[in-house]
């Protein structure tokens, strides 16, 4: 056969692009041959090896509907965790989205392009992967075991490796347009490739291939269980109301410090004292402590972001006689994703002095029965609305060429290859955050309503560069198999490889991102709706690898595979350490060099050509991410939950509480040595399976997977100092924030060897075939069981999120399955899938969280209540149709949620986007959706 690029199985690694061992086909005497996998996706014992792989073939790639490459990747029953396109609305996605295989992480799951490294979209090895254009796409396999033996010990939670077309000589064409049956949130995309050269024939190949796509924006004013924070539901025969609004609001509130340490902060709108009523999009309060209006701004923010992307794709491969090849493949993607949220919010501080205060405070202290001698200092919670949302636009620029030569000797296989791969994302702010210094200039009334003071605010509305985040990774990489002796089952194989790999990451804030700092003493201007203090972060750090496997037929039946592989880690290199003042001081080595020994032990078993028992037993271990040591104290945000103060008068921090409400959040990195640094995180995992095949019409799998994970270097969740401020006091401090013009209470998220996790389930797939009077009939059935999703931070309870939603704000789905059936008949080919979410314990909210109020019998508000419901499974059906119209041209029609079935009902207020009412990482806002494919071949 020829030695193309092929994907083959060596039992401890899934090696593609290289010509590495290969399982012996089932039921044949030969000795072990090179096993080209074609990528079919009903597993046959023949070409099944020790480990469990998922095959996604062009074929099924186009029966599932699917966009983009997230988008078919984030539906596969063995993801979750990820990072979906939702999160990045407000900021916290990035405008990136990710794979996460079992829920364990985007960190522990190492994604390839042809078997290759590509660059990540941090410090860390995560990609982004909105930069794989999915036309060029010509198979996906999904290794879900980890520790790969071949592509670093780091892969604990698996591999997604991205096979892309090659060889082809016709010119390819291929259009779709998608559109929801309600408002918002349509689609589109078309690709085009042509080949040229045949390698067998011509003994060269080289293909191009363009694609381009756009999703626009949904908005949560086009969804009625979106559009407001105020939705209701019932529970237990009871209703209710969610209360999710925010305490900046338009026309401003205003918030009273007093003298008396311990009198409680006070909060009303001045409006509402002179009205009587509050302002259109906002909704009373009316506690002891908070006589305000707050801002509604659910129906203001983005269910889905809009974006466009822009990929090519190039590869050249060339003979240079029989037993040698040269190759090179590019990809150059760009992507543009904008995310929009609520308009600006941002805390002023208001002088005792000022006009506005005397206009707009003064006339109601009475009222309040507030003595303006007991006044210590006040300020204005405003809601920037005539502003617009604020709207970040994240431009991301992807670049990966890989060269190099494989070929065989005698009877060897070797290969070398070079890889550079880089990630250039440019942050901007593109719309609703304003210049304070420009805004300082306008005559604009914060006290104002809103509707008349677009054209003032205009002139500040920023439209300019937040940050630019660069990585670069560069790769060598050498690899050699063979035979080595013969055993009573075959000839044993020996794999050997080694890896040279540089990585550098530099993230540089803009001048008014990072406002006032020593590096620029000059500068005044920060951001109105965002926190000041970025600092620029430039790191690299080397390391190498190499590795040794072995795979012992034993028997005929029998298979023993050993893989062993050593990788050490340079320190890494700082070029921007500061003091803490933040004043940039020079460069240095920092953290901790780290080396370890891996292993992977597996075996595949056939008591009978029709039955399949495979297991496998690993150690892992992945070092720090280079932000995780090197990045400076700096600003992080506000929590995505609303707190209680933490802190308690007579101690001078309590000068700053703000009452029950978000908080500001600072981060930075560990840069210690020694036993104090950060120490490699370490992994064991095990994977035990079978699968059956009684006839050539029915096959199934099932494996039981467990990874365990100790010393995981991790964030402190916002949760766990809030809910124990007294455990994590020395988190809590006061700091001057130039944007607000005053001090602010906030709190250090630091990074330490602080957690232990472990995850286990199982994974399933069956495929059934037969004949019928209709045509030829194929069910597939795939699934994942989850056993165990939980993490250990010593001090506190194990932190479960196994079908409920736990501090970490996520949730893990217990089920996740789906099941096809497809009927091919003629020039037609129906298929049919049902997919499956199980429900789970919703965020357990309580009336002090004022999070959802009961409602009265006469549809008035009550009280704000304690909450404990559960979140409904999420059940939708597929339907599609494509027609094979002849050898050239083919249409695809098809219906995605064919009920129309809403997003499950949820009353969380953290994790994911400011999306209200459902949960945007685990259900689709679409709703019904109809799309239409034709592609033509020449």
């Amino acid at each position: 056969m020829s030695r193309s690029l092929r994907l083959m199985f060596s039992g401890g690694a899934m090696v593609a692009g290289l010509g590495v061992l290969a399982q012996p086909v089932m039921a044949q005497e030969a000795p072990i041959q090179r096993v080209e996998i074609t990528g079919s996706s009903i597993k046959r014992i023949a070409r099944e090896g020790a480990l469990p792989v998922q095959t996604l073939t062009s074929t099924d790639i186009a029966k599932t509907g699917a966009k983009s490459v997230e988008d078919l990747i984030q539906a596969l029953p063995a993801m979750q965790g990820f990072v979906a396109a939702s999160e990045s609305v407000n900021g916290s996605g990035g405008g990136v989205q990710t794979a996460s295989i079992h829920n364990i992480g985007t960190g522990y799951t190492l994604v390839l392009l042809n078997g290759r490294r590509m660059a990540s979209y941090n410090s860390g090895s995560g990609v982004n992967l909105a930069s794989i254009p999915l036309a060029a796409v010509e198979r996906v396999e999904i290794l879900t075991d980890g520790a790969s033996a071949l592509y670093g010990s780091d892969a604990i939670a698996g591999v997604v490796n991205f096979i892309l077309k090659k060889n082809q000589q016709d010119f390819n064409i291929e259009g779709t347009y998608s559109a929801p049956e309600k408002s918002g949130g349509k689609s589109g995309k078309f690709a085009l490739s042509k080949g040229f050269g045949d390698l067998d024939s011509d003994g060269y190949n080289v293909l191009l291939s363009y694609a381009h796509d756009e999703q626009k924006e949904l908005n949560a004013a086009d969804r009625d269980f979106a559009k407001t924070g105020l939705v209701r539901f019932s529970e237990g025969g009871k209703q209710y109301s969610m209360y999710q609004l925010a305490v900046n609001t338009t026309p401003a509130s205003v918030t009273l410090n007093f003298k008396d340490p311990n009198r409680d902060p006070l909060t009303f709108s001045p409006n509402y004292l002179r009205d009587g009523k509050c302002a259109p999009q906002t909704a009373y309060i009316g506690t002891a402590s908070d006589k305000s209006c707050w801002f509604d701004y659910s129906g203001t923010v983005q269910l889905i972001p809009k974006s466009q992307r822009d990929s090519f794709f190039a590869s050249g491969n060339f003979k240079l006689n029989n037993d040698t090849r040269l190759f090179v493949e590019a990809v150059d993607s760009t992507f543009k994703q904008t995310a929009r949220f609520a308009p600006p919010a941002q805390t002023l501080s208001l002088s005792l002095t000022d006009p506005k205060f005397a206009a707009n405070v003064t006339p109601y202290l009475g009222q309040l029965g507030v003595n303006p001698a007991d006044i210590k200092k006040a300020q204005m919670n405003l809601r920037l609305v005539d502003a617009g949302g604020r709207a970040e636009s994240y431009d991301t620029e992807a670049r990966h060429l890989a060269l190099g030569v494989e070929g065989s000797y005698k009877d060897y296989d070797y290969s070398a290859s070079y890889t550079h791969s880089e990630n250039k994302q440019t942050n901007n702010y593109d719309g609703g955050f304003l210049s304070r210094n420009k805004y300082k200039t306008l005559t604009f009334d914060p006290f104002g309503f809103a509707g008349s003071s677009a054209a003032v605010l205009a002139p500040a509305v920023l439209h300019e560069l937040d940050n630019e985040i660069k990585t670069k990774l560069d790769v060598l990489s050498v690899r050699g198999s063979g035979a080595v002796f013969n055993v009573p089952g075959g000839a044993a194989q020996l794999g050997l490889g080694a890896d040279y790999t540089k990585q550098s990451y530099a993230n540089t804030p803009s001048a008014i991102t990072q406002g006032p700092n020593p590096q620029q003493p000059d500068w005044t201007d920060t951001v109105l709706g965002s926190a000041p203090g970025a600092l620029p972060v430039d790191a690299s750090r080397k390391n190498w690898g190499s590795f040794a496997e072995l795979a012992v037929p034993v028997q005929k039946n029998l298979e023993l595979n050993g893989a062993l592989r050593y990788d050490s880690y340079d320190a890494a290199r700082n070029n921007k350490v500061y003091d803490l003042d933040s004043k940039l001081i020079g460069s240095a080595t920092q953290g901790n060099k780290a080396s370890k020994t891996t292993y992977k032990l597996s075996l595949r078993y056939n008591p009978v050509d029709t039955v399949l028992l495979r297991a496998s037993y690993g150690t892992g271990f992945k070092v720090a991410e280079l932000e995780q040591i090197t990045k400076p104290v700096s600003d992080f945000g506000v929590t995505s939950g609303k707190y209680a103060c933490p802190v308690k008068a007579p101690d001078p921090r309590a000068n700053d509480c703000m009452g029950n409400t978000q908080y500001a959040l600072t981060s930075g990195g560990n840069a210690l040595s020694g036993a104090n640094g950060l120490r490699p995180e370490q992994s064991k995992q095990y994977t035990v399976g079978f699968r059956v095949e009684p006839s050539n019409n029915l096959s199934f799998g099932m494996d039981l997977w467990n990874v365990k994970l100790t010393d995981q270097i991790d964030q402190l969740p916002e949760t766990f100092p809030f809910a124990n401020p007294a455990t994590y006091n020395s988190l809590f401090s006061t700091v001057y924030d130039a944007g607000q013009g005053q001090n602010k209470l906030v709190t250090l998220l630091p990074y330490f060897n602080l957690a232990g996790s472990h995850y286990q389930g199982i994974d399933w797939d069956s495929t059934f075939k037969s004949k019928t009077g209709l045509g030829n009939l194929t069910v597939t059935w795939t699934g994942t069981y989850m056993l165990k999703s939980e993490k250990d931070v010593p001090g506190n309870p194990t932190e479960s999120s196994l079908g409920r939603f736990d501090a970490y704000n996520n949730a893990t789905a217990r089920v996740i399955t789906r099941l096809a059936a497809t009927l091919q008949s003629g020039i037609y080919t129906h298929t049919l899938a049902m997919n499956y979410r199980s429900g789970y314990h919703d965020q357990v909210v309580t009336a002090d969280d004022a999070v959802v109020k009961s409602v009265n019998p006469d549809g008035t508000l009550g009280d704000f209540v304690d909450m404990k419901r559960d979140v409904s499974s999420y059940q939708t059906f597929d339907w599609q149709t494509r027609a094979q119209l002849n050898k050239m041209f083919a249409v695809t029609a098809g219906i995605k949620n064919l009920l129309d079935t809403k997003p499950a009902f949820s009353d969380r207020t953290a994790g994911g986007g400011n999306q209200v009412g459902y949960d945007g990482r685990y259900n689709s806002p679409l709703g019904r959706e109809f799309y239409v494919t034709a592609s033509a071949r020449f």
